[in-house]
């Protein structure tokens, strides 16, 4: 890493991408079934998933301004290639994510909690038509009187 401050919101973007490329691959890894990594990057394929991760708020009642507390809402979607096993494969996400984050749910100290909030499953409107499954997985983050993490 180089020199730079570290933003609070990059440092959570990538404690999340650690715990899905780490804790949530070997838990996948020790299903019965035969369930593609996660992977970021320029991937693709049948035997590796790039979910995409957004950072979409970052809230503050007064109570929480006056406290430094900031509350970040934060999603990580699944897209997935039509087949047999598309809808396993997002079930096993879901149920691997929310067992990663339940077991480290302060991201290696980089949050105070992380609670995921809300789990979308998203079928191809037209079975076996070509479009994809989906899987939206929406996560609160709060973080206590951090602006920078660096």
């Amino acid at each position: 890493m180089n020199d730079r401050a570290l933003f609070a919101e990059e440092a959570i973007i990538m404690a999340l991408k650690g715990l899905l490329t780490g804790r949530v691959n070997e838990i996948l890894r020790e299903t019965q079934f035969a369930i593609p990594f996660i992977e970021f990057g320029n991937i693709g394929g049948e035997y590796a998933v790039s979910p995409s991760i957004s950072l979409t708020a970052c809230e503050r009642t007064e109570k929480e301004r006056i406290i430094r507390l900031d509350s970040y809402t934060l999603t990580i979607s699944f897209s997935l290639s039509e087949s047999p096993e598309s809808e396993l494969h997002c079930y096993a996400y879901s149920s691997a994510v929310c067992l990663a984050v339940n077991d480290n749910p302060t991201l290696d100290g980089i949050v105070d909690r992380a609670v995921i909030t809300s789990k979308k499953y998203i079928s191809p409107k037209k079975p076996y038509c070509g479009e994809a499954w989906g899987l939206v997985l929406t996560l609160r983050l709060t973080v206590e009187g951090m602006h920078n993490a660096g």
